[in-house]
């Protein structure tokens, strides 16, 4: 079982695919807690601590879920922001999203993805997804955000 302190952050604007992605992650073992946020914007306030909405906590670790394709903040964009804060650069940014574009994968991997995984169009396909990676998640080790 994943630390139990790893709080997963889901930011992806289909609803459908954020239920597909936790109830996943759950059959896989992963029961850590899991945030979901809708937009770009909403998960650059929660980890930069603006606005009214949730923020991360001091001394938690933290693993992202980051979708490309969001309204108001795009996912390659709330990338470069995280990777730009000395603290949040520590957080493991894992991009799951629908595009598969060489030149995507690649702008990912140089604003500093851990990983970048396309979801699959079929259904059995992205439930498998999902169950592999949330065996990864079992194994890896993820830093804790210290400071403000």
């Amino acid at each position: 079982m994943m630390k139990k302190e790893v709080i997963i952050l889901i930011a992806e604007d289909d609803m459908g695919h954020a239920k597909l992605i936790e109830k996943n992650l759950q059959r896989a073992g992963v029961l850590n807690g899991i945030l979901h946020f809708r937009d770009g914007q909403e998960i650059l306030d929660f980890l930069f601590q603006k606005g009214d909405g949730p923020h991360r906590k001091i001394g938690v670790a933290y693993l992202l879920l980051l979708d490309i394709r969001m309204p108001k903040v795009d996912g390659v964009e709330v990338l470069r922001k995280i990777r730009e804060d000395k603290e949040l650069r520590k957080m493991p940014v894992i991009m799951l999203t629908t595009t598969n574009d060489p030149r995507e994968v690649e702008n990912c991997h140089v604003f500093g993805c851990n990983n970048y995984i396309v979801k699959p169009v079929d259904y059995d396909d992205f439930i498998e997804a999902m169950r592999k990676l949330g065996l990864f998640l079992l194994v890896v080790e993820i830093p804790v955000i210290d400071g403000e």
